[in-house]
């Protein structure tokens, strides 16, 4: 194991709550995710060789903008794919109601095989567009390359409220996806990634469409 992934995983290890059972947890992911991959493409195979800071820590990292007072929120995950974040921010807290947005079949297949293998009751996987999906308020919305964040915006704001928190991992165009945003009244603003140094986060809470602006 590389420098790099051991520090990975030692950064994980300090998370509040992170005890011996989320690490074996999050090593059956990794495992699972290895083995999968060689059936379908779920992430790059080139990834692999760095997927504890790639693909656990990158997904584990939105943890630090939820208060921790904030007490088993329910989070709702755009687009889950893989499972990332989803599925490790569902196996560093099982107790959490995490719901995971995936249409695509096969992807679907994954996630319920490694919700299962993890044992992650409180976790759900939602077969569907997020066009179909039943409205309901959240606590966390997060989306890793989903959608352009007015897209995401316009598909998504019905779940949210005043205090939803809003973590979507946007890479390099984080500022700019962020700069051009109109027609929402929003507190948005862009965190460092801790995982690369040219990717940032949108973080923050969303009021609503602004006024005379029909979405």
């Amino acid at each position: 194991m590389s420098e790099q992934e051991a520090a990975a995983r030692e950064w994980l290890r300090n998370l509040p709550g992170v005890d011996d059972a989320a690490m074996a947890r999050l090593e059956r992911l990794v495992a699972l995710l290895a083995e999968e991959n060689t059936r379908q493409n779920l992430v790059s195979a080139s990834s692999m060789g760095e997927v504890w800071q790639r693909h656990i820590v990158d997904s584990a990292q939105l943890l630090s903008f939820v208060p921790r007072e904030t007490a088993a929120p329910v989070w709702l995950d755009l687009g889950t794919g893989a499972g990332f974040p989803g599925l490790v921010i569902a196996a560093l807290n099982p107790s959490w109601e995490v719901l995971m947005v995936e249409s695509r079949g096969r992807r679907v297949e994954w996630l319920r095989c490694a919700w299962a293998e993890l044992g992650l009751a409180n976790a759900q996987v939602i077969p569907l567009r997020l066009e179909q999906g039943e409205t309901r308020k959240v606590d966390v919305i997060s989306a890793r390359a989903f959608a352009p964040l007015d897209r995401l915006l316009d598909l998504s704001a019905r779940f949210s409220t005043r205090a939803t928190i809003w973590l979507l991992p946007k890479g390099r165009s984080a500022a700019q996806e962020l700069a051009g945003l109109s027609g929402w009244s929003h507190a948005f603003h862009v965190e460092q990634s801790l995982t690369d140094a040219e990717a940032g986060i949108v973080v923050g809470h969303l009021s609503g469409a602004q006024a005379g602006v029909k979405r």
